[in-house]
């Protein structure tokens, strides 16, 4: 049996849903402003995605790259959210 597509696809979901709450956090403390710091990453993820041999954990890697990428545009999202009152403002925060 081949278990790759199994396990690229229970790392892909468990990604998706890591990054789900390190985006609202993430809007919470600094606002969209760090979305540099999710462009970074997905560089970093993409590059090292290129240099590993084994095809599931460069998958994975590639999968996270764009995952942090897909964040960029959520930070945006999750400030109209916040806008919208679906979500607290952090009071601490000034703009």
């Amino acid at each position: 049996m081949n278990w790759s597509g199994i396990t690229v696809g229970l790392a892909t979901f468990l990604i998706i849903g890591v990054f789900h709450p390190i985006v609202i956090k993430a809007e919470y403390h600094f606002g969209k402003r760090c979305w540099w710091a999710f462009a970074l990453a997905g560089v970093a993820f993409a590059v090292l995605s290129l240099f590993i041999s084994n095809m599931v954990l460069a998958t994975v890697t590639g999968v996270t790259a764009f995952s942090c990428f897909w964040s960029i545009h959520e930070l945006f999202e999750q400030e109209n959210r916040v806008k919208k009152g679906w979500f607290p403002a952090n009071p601490k925060r000034k703009e």
